[in-house]
């Protein structure tokens, strides 16, 4: 079974929008590596379709190792109304929850989602979440979208924390077992 490993960047306030206009300030050289292996780790990546067109525009314009993975490696997109794209390798999932419950029973490795917040959030609630990699920035931005929305409670657990020298903070979380 694949694990579903959710990675974000966010506010102390808990927002995760548009993190390209607030986040390169906090981005070191230590943190930069962590993201990279995070991304070396991976066997492919889940995305929404909103996240998808941003990476989709972006990321095949560019070369160098991160550029080089994310275009490399085996793309999801959970959308029901995408019927193709020129990013490859990329499979669309049309099924929303059931697909990526599919996805994840078969073959083993690590799917991560970046961004995605309407995804997380489905796929949140199905329990299809295996672990979280947050990495929280010293500041508050007031407003925007954020990563669990009002109402939602889920019992996580602390598996591993790290401290960056510009003050972002990377948070692994991991279910609570019950």
């Amino acid at each position: 079974m694949q694990t579903i490993v959710v990675t974000e960047f966010l506010s102390l306030d808990g927002v995760m929008e548009a993190p390209n206009e607030w986040n390169m300030p906090y981005v070191d050289e230590t943190l930069g590596s962590d993201i990279q292996s995070e991304l070396d780790r991976a066997t492919g990546l889940l995305y929404g379709r909103t996240t998808f067109d941003a990476m989709a525009g972006a990321w095949p314009k560019r070369s160098g190792p991160t550029a080089d993975r994310f275009n490399d490696l085996p793309k999801f997109v959970v959308s029901s109304t995408l019927r193709e794209t020129t990013w490859t390798p990329t499979t669309i999932l049309s099924g929303g929850t059931s697909s990526v419950r599919e996805l994840k029973a078969r073959g083993e490795g690590r799917l991560l989602v970046w961004g995605s917040r309407q995804l997380v959030q489905t796929i949140a609630v199905a329990s299809l979440v295996d672990e979280y990699v947050l990495y929280v920035h010293p500041l508050v931005l007031g407003k925007g979208a954020r990563l669990f929305p009002d109402g939602r409670r889920e019992k996580l657990e602390l598996v591993d924390t790290k401290t960056y020298a510009r003050g972002v903070v990377a948070l692994r979380y991991g279910p609570r077992a019950t």
